[in-house]
């Protein structure tokens, strides 16, 4: 099977450049559900007709479901996906587990690609998605070269990776930054992109959050060496010149012929500063990242574009079409076409009669019939069998000739109609805890204030044993995995820990590796009760519910498996492979103390690990005087990130007697939710 160029298309004008540039797959939206909500997307008749356009010309066409869904959204959820399915789409690409579920359940024959919002960036994640009748991964864009071979030749999916487009700062479903700062969620598709505003570390370049875009087009035949199947192109809000030049220059690449003119006209169409491969090539830093200027924006010039949309304005013939034409008088005239293993036949309602001036040769008769032009069909062998003296007129012969190309598009591009189902949603609840249990989370162990006894403690993975068999505590694994999972692993089945807290589905089937009990923490992103419920089936028995939902909806959840939300700490807004401290300073300098501010002078903790860093909110996450108001959930999580000891007694004792807040502190998304 050849390597896959999937291309974007946020309209029909971008879908049309896509495929006549030569993609193989498109992915689009449609509704509600998808991370580009601000895209035009195809809604309404707009979907089937995209679909139908696709299909005609031998392209694949992916649908983006990849967004967190609610439990109230369930019914418009599935009536997008029945409508998905009965437009013959073939594939979705989701994120949130429990749309994986409901897909799999109302049309089991359509294929499902986990979007790179899963985070999955191992082996051992990849065979749980498996498991989860995924067939495809996306990889995460932070992987280096040496990472994707490894991953590609043990993965037991399909891979697809992104080769040129927009970077995000944060690995892709794990950030909160716009939900955290604006409610505008990326896990729900409305992104407000903060990071692109001025944040800065000392001696930093003063947009520290924002990366150049990414491209690795250049080495799309070295990757596909490798074993990835599907090259992706972001940019879904692109115009569709960006979109035809990408495309355009990923086939070049594949094929041997990639110049640097045209890697140039892409630089000039859209860019920030240029492009940038420094994960793959395992160097990350200072050049990597860049902005939108003015010098970027005013590059795509006119004759530009006019190169790029004289690409695809006009329809390219893919299929020859053999007709044969029959005309006797008395009879109706009937035209049979054929190209492949299709065949069509079109009858005229015009009776054909005796000429009265001029009669219907055969060679009249081919060259009208082989005005093939704005189809992607032209004319072939063309065999007319007409009476001597008969009168067909014009007319008649281009009604033919376009109902039987009608009839042949319409076979091309038929799929069988998938087997589509009812889906009955679980009905499954705990019943409501008497009483909360508490469970103490520290980044840092030596901030462990003397004597405290909880529910339960967890510590850094790194912590020493001693600490570990002292409090009985159990461990959290690092959200970022991606090079030292075997590691991580082995480490954990020596640990006298009974209990790890999972962030990701990599860090989940670590964990199950190790045979470990699994509680699932909240960059999981539960956002809904199928959700909980498909975490049941790993053995998972608790879990920390997604940041993002409201106290209105956490109280609605059905709760298959006993939950918790965060009551205090500095939520994490950003988990980053590229370290922003480090334009400025070493990471000895640093000393694990970073900070970024933002426009407003404002400091956000940065805090290390795994070699990944964290960015952390400004204010902690405050919910100690009103923790009652999160309704029916098994335990609380207090979260202990850059406080002292001291601190942590104080908050502990603010904890226990349910006191207002004495310093700065945020609701979160608690009482806001998240659009």
């Amino acid at each position: 099977m050849r390597a896959e160029i999937l291309a974007p298309a946020g309209n029909f004008d971008s879908l049309t450049a896509a495929v006549r540039s030569g993609a193989d797959a498109v992915y689009f939206g449609t509704g509600n559900f998808n991370a580009r909500k601000n895209a035009a997307n195809f809604d309404g008749g707009e979907l089937e007709k995209a679909i139908y356009f696709c299909h005609l010309h031998g392209v694949k066409c992916h649908i983006a479901l990849n967004t967190l869904v609610s439990d109230d959204e369930f019914r418009e959820l599935t009536k997008t996906l029945r409508r998905i399915c009965t437009a013959n789409a073939d594939a979705l690409i989701l994120q949130d587990l429990g749309v994986a579920k409901i897909a799999r359940e109302i049309c089991p024959e359509i294929e499902l690609h986990a979007s790179t919002q899963l985070s999955t960036g191992t082996v051992e994640g990849l065979r749980l998605l498996k498991r989860l009748g995924f067939k495809r991964a996306v990889l995460p864009r932070e992987l280096s070269k040496k990472e994707i071979e490894y991953i590609a030749a043990n993965s037991p999916l399909e891979l697809e990776m992104f080769v040129h487009g927009a970077l995000c700062m944060s690995v892709s479903g794990q950030c909160l930054l716009s939900a955290v700062l604006g409610s505008r969620s990326g896990n729900r598709g409305l992104c407000a992109q903060p990071c692109r505003l001025p944040f800065s570390v000392e001696g930093g370049t003063g947009n520290d959050l924002s990366l150049k875009d990414l491209s690795v087009i250049k080495h799309m035949e070295e990757l596909a060496s490798m074993g990835i199947k599907s090259f992706k192109i972001e940019g879904r809000m692109k115009r569709p010149e960006y979109v035809c030049a990408a495309v355009t220059a990923c086939r070049e690449s594949l094929d041997g012929t990639l110049s640097s003119g045209r890697m140039a006209d892409l630089e000039a169409l859209f860019s920030r500063s240029g492009f940038t491969s420094g994960y793959y090539d395992a160097k990350t830093g200072r050049e990597m990242f860049g902005r939108r200027q003015k010098e970027n924006v005013v590059a795509a010039t006119d004759g530009l574009l006019k190169k790029y949309s004289a690409v695809y304005e006009k329809e390219k013939p893919l299929y020859t079409v053999d007709f044969k034409l029959k005309v006797s008088q008395g009879r109706a005239a009937e035209l049979n076409a054929r190209t492949g293993n299709y065949g069509a036949r079109a009858v005229s309602e015009y009776i054909c009669r005796p000429a009265l001036s001029v009669a219907l040769d055969a060679g009249k008769a081919a060259k009208q019939l082989s005005k093939c032009g704005g189809t992607v069909f032209c004319a072939g062998k063309i065999d007319c069998e007409t009476e001597e003296n008969t009168s067909v007129p014009v007319q008649v012969l281009n009604s033919l000739r376009r109902e039987a190309l009608s009839a042949l598009e319409n076979k091309i591009a038929h799929r069988e109609n998938y087997n589509i189902r009812e889906f009955d949603f679980p009905k499954k609840n705990l019943p409501p805890p008497q009483k909360r249990e508490t469970y103490l989370c520290f980044y840092d162990e030596n901030n462990i204030p003397d004597g405290i006894k909880y529910d339960k403690i967890f510590l850094p993975f790194t912590a020493d044993e001693r600490t570990v068999r002292k409090y009985g505590a159990g461990l959290m694994l690092p959200r970022g995995v991606f090079f030292n999972s075997g590691e991580i692993c082995e480490k954990l089945k020596h640990s006298p820990a009974e209990y790890v807290m999972c962030n990701t589905l990599d860090g989940v089937a670590i964990a199950l590796n190790a045979d470990k009990k699994i509680i699932g923490g909240p960059f999981l992103n539960i956002f809904n009760s199928i959700s909980l419920s498909e975490l049941s089936q790993f053995g998972i028995s608790h879990a920390v519910l997604s940041y993002e939902l409201s106290v209105s909806q956490i109280s609605k959840l059905s709760k298959a498996i006993k939950t918790g939300c965060a009551v205090y700490g500095r939520i994490p807004l950003m988990l980053t492979r590229n370290c922003p401290v480090k334009n400025g300073k070493s990471c000895a300098v640093c000393g694990k103390n970073g900070k970024i501010t933002d426009r407003k002078k404002i400091d956000f903790p940065i805090i290390c690990q795994n070699g990944f860093s964290e960015i952390l909110n400004s204010r902690p996450l405050y919910m100690s005087d009103r923790s009652d108001e999160i309704k029916n959930t098994h335990f609380d999580v207090l979260f202990f990130t850059t406080e002292q000891k001291g601190e942590v007694k104080a908050v502990l004792k603010s904890y226990e007697n349910r006191l207002k807040p004495e310093k700065d502190f945020t609701r979160g998304l608690y009482y806001r939710g998240v659009e």
